[in-house]
């Protein structure tokens, strides 16, 4: 399993839209091939950033399949008028 960490940055004073259009959202991720777990967790020292860890069961059931599924679009139109700058995208794969 990988993990897509999304670092998202938003208008603090927006944040309660923000955090209920994403869990409108969460549906589509867990409807995608190789979707294996979700979180969205909240800076204490940043107001308006945040951190969304996607567990995949690979870097393509997230670039592939998620990526190019309707269910992205969805959540892009959810979200994306949000974002004070693109989101930074990375995958992980934990090592211990």
């Amino acid at each position: 399993m990988i993990h897509e960490i999304a670092t998202i940055t938003i208008d603090p004073a927006q944040a309660a839209e923000f955090e209920a259009a994403v869990g409108k959202a969460r549906p589509y991720f867990e409807a995608a091939a190789g979707y294996v777990s979700f979180a969205l967790q909240k800076s204490i020292e940043n107001a308006g950033r945040y951190l969304l860890i996607v567990g995949w069961e690979s870097v393509d059931a997230h670039m592939v399949n998620f990526r190019n599924s309707d269910g992205f679009q969805v959540w892009r139109s959810l979200v994306g008028g949000f974002f004070v700058s693109p989101p930074s995208v990375e995958h992980t794969l934990a090592v211990i």
